[in-house]
């Protein structure tokens, strides 16, 4: 171990080290693949041509690029393209290659005559076909195809309410569309249809009454793409108790009609195989070597040749891997460590990779078969202390809570930070994260609360998020904040409520309906006047406020007040910190604005910080400004802290 220090803190090394996501892989082609990475300092799209380990940085824009596919034959990059981290933009595409030395001109609109629009989803077809979800205030969701040869693209849906493209068959004649036409956002539907191969009408047999560019009251005709229905997978409509559905992919093989399945029959998320040409359904009986049900939440994604499945296993903040054969009806258990898988794929070889990591472990992309497939250039960030798991008996139930405690400080009570999640449906894990270790090195404690909302716990814990919105999720983080003063953990006039996105606005929530638990608020990107949040947020979002309200402003006006941090704004009695994104389409600035307003009428002691760009940003050195700003407010305004340690660790 080397005994030098660096110049920089260990903190800011984490959020400087260059990190990966796991790459996806084109289908036909799986010697080339497509990643993220910050190792630029800012977050872009990387192509690896893994026959040769060579890599090329195929976006660069001052902002960012996080969305992107590979076409199935390899040859092109599709990545959405927004301004300043708006998310509303076009699909553009390059060559995987690259460009020719000497070609000019920006990266080619990959389906011209789409206008800008909020990504609804994208399938690339093994044929050259395209879908292409789009999602406007104006039009809610449409979706268009293209067939290979076809001029432009033709509309063949159309529906207020929020869906997107599921998956295309592997031989592109079925589509299969999530959708909540139904009008509760929460819990999503399937319908499939049948595509024509050049775009045009489907005639004859399969199609139902009104069945036209979209299905169902909105149909419109005049001239569009018709899409006979397949199959309809509703378990909202009509139903007392819904249960969501969702699309996880049809079978990699053509002319398969099987469909994987995600459902919520059982009270959790869990997977089953439909064969949308005849209906049939197909339980999965996933139990461990013990004969034993896994408890929590079950993804499954097709191995190639559709003979087997790769399970992930989430529970209680961690996560697994299995293997399920179709033939056999065994699930084998595959060799990851304790800690979280943030993705996996099933690769043509037999290997599975996976991003893994755990609280005190940075992240890397590992193969079962034992090796590190791709780790970013540069010094492994520092790690951090892992976490310990705590539950809390709440109003609605026990309350997870992941703790954290500053390394060799003690016993505590510890000034402490309660870094709560966004979403809300979300959960926190035990997975590596340079926020809640940079307060860590500071000298603080951290608890992160996985409240009724998150996911994770259960179909019950997720919908316990109604009409009481905010209110609910703010019972359980005090009910864990009353055990982590009780248990010597956190000293009570050292309590920070912080977070971002839904954590952000439960911290204004909080600070405003439980005073006098907290000694400061730290908010980013937060809602915090939600009647005026709901008119500017983008459409998709609209969606899921109408479902967890009950209903629109004009149609449950007290619940949307009871819920909106501006309305207790008076009660606000200690300092509050906001950061903001000025093109932010999920928490737009004019609300914020108008909570800061509202402040400063009151002489209640703030500090504001607005930068350019989205929902966070994707660049290195601002989220670093950010982090520090916040440690500065909360260090000037707590008092009594500990130095912490500011400077860099040794090697770890």
């Amino acid at each position: 171990m080397s005994e030098e220090k660096s110049a920089v803190p260990a903190w800011e090394q984490r959020f400087r080290a260059a990190r990966v996501s796991l790459p996806d892989w084109a289908e036909d082609a799986p010697d080339r693949a497509l990643y993220v990475s910050n190792s630029s300092g800012t977050y872009e799209v990387y192509a690896w041509d893994r026959a040769t380990d060579t890599h090329r940085r195929a976006t660069d824009r001052p902002n960012g690029t996080t969305d992107a596919e590979l076409s199935p034959d390899g040859e092109w990059i599709w990545w959405f393209d927004d301004s300043d981290g708006d998310e509303y933009g076009v699909w553009r595409r390059q060559p995987f290659a690259g460009r020719p030395e000497g070609a000019a001109g920006p990266d080619e609109e990959a389906v011209p005559g789409l206008a800008p629009s909020y990504d609804a989803g994208l399938a690339l077809g093994r044929d050259g076909t395209v879908v292409v979800g789009r999602s406007t205030d104006e039009d809610g969701t449409t979706l268009h195809l293209r067939r290979p040869g076809a001029a432009e693209a033709v509309e063949i849906y159309r529906h207020a309410e929020y869906g997107g493209v599921g998956d295309l068959s592997h031989d592109g004649t079925l589509l299969a569309i999530d959708h909540t036409e139904h009008g509760d956002a929460m819990h999503g539907a399937i319908r499939v249809v049948r595509l024509s191969g050049d775009g045009t009408a489907v005639p004859g047999e399969g199609a139902a009454p009104g069945d036209a560019a979209v299905h169902g009251d909105e149909a419109v005709h005049g001239g569009e793409a018709a899409v006979p229905t397949v199959a309809e997978l509703d378990e909202v409509t009509g139903h007392e108790h819904p249960r969501g559905v969702a699309c996880l992919g049809f079978a990699p093989v053509d002319g398969d009609t099987r469909l994987l399945v995600a459902h919520q029959r059982t009270g959790r998320w869990e997977p089953m195989i439909w064969d949308v040409a005849t209906g049939k359904e197909t339980a999965l009986a996933l139990r461990d070597e013990q004969g034993r049900e896994l408890p929590g939440d079950l993804s499954a994604q097709w191995r190639p040749g559709a003979r087997a499945l790769l399970i992930e296993h989430e529970y209680e903040a961690r996560s697994e891997l299995f293997s399920y054969s179709l033939d056999e009806g065994v699930l084998t258990r595959l060799d990851t460590p304790r800690g979280t898988v943030g993705g996996a794929t099933p690769r043509p070889d037999g290997t599975v990779e996976f991003l893994w990591s755990s609280a005190a472990d940075p992240s890397a992309v590992r193969s079962t078969a034992g090796t590190v497939v791709l780790r970013a250039p540069g010094n492994v960030p520092p790690g951090s202390v892992p976490v310990e798991d705590v539950w809390v008996d709440g109003p609605g139930g026990r309350v997870h809570a992941l703790v954290q405690r500053p390394a060799g400080a003690g016993e505590g009570p510890f000034p402490t930070v309660f870094e709560i999640h966004g979403g809300p449906t979300h959960h926190d894990s035990d997975s590596f994260a340079a926020g809640p270790a940079a307060w860590l090195d500071h000298g603080f404690a951290v608890v992160r609360v996985n409240y009724r909302g998150s996911t994770g716990y259960g179909q019950a814990w997720t919908d316990a998020l109604r009409e009481r919105v905010g209110l609910i999720e703010l019972e359980d983080i005090a009910a864990v904040r009353g055990w982590a003063v009780e248990s010597g953990l956190a000293d009570p006039d050292r309590l920070v409520l912080a977070g971002g996105s839904w954590g952000g606005y439960l911290t204004l929530l909080g600070l405003g309906v439980q005073p006098e638990l907290w000694s400061l608020g730290v908010a980013a990107v937060p809602v915090a006047d939600y009647l005026t949040a709901y008119g500017d947020e983008m459409e998709a979002l609209k969606a899921i406020d109408r479902t967890l309200f009950g209903g629109t402003p004009e149609e449950v006006p007290e619940r949307w007040t009871a819920s909106s941090p501006l309305t207790y704004i008076d009660r606000v009695a200690v300092p509050v910190y906001i950061s903001a994104g000025v093109n932010d389409p999920r928490c737009p600035i004019k609300q914020i604005d108008n909570y800061v307003e509202g402040l400063e009428r009151l002489g209640k002691p703030h500090e504001v910080y607005r930068y350019d760009a989205g929902h966070g940003s994707l660049v290195v050195d601002e989220r670093i400004k950010q982090l520090r700003l916040e440690i500065d407010f909360v260090r000037r305004h707590l008092g009594g802290l500990p130095v912490g340690d500011n400077r860099a660790d040794t090697e770890k």
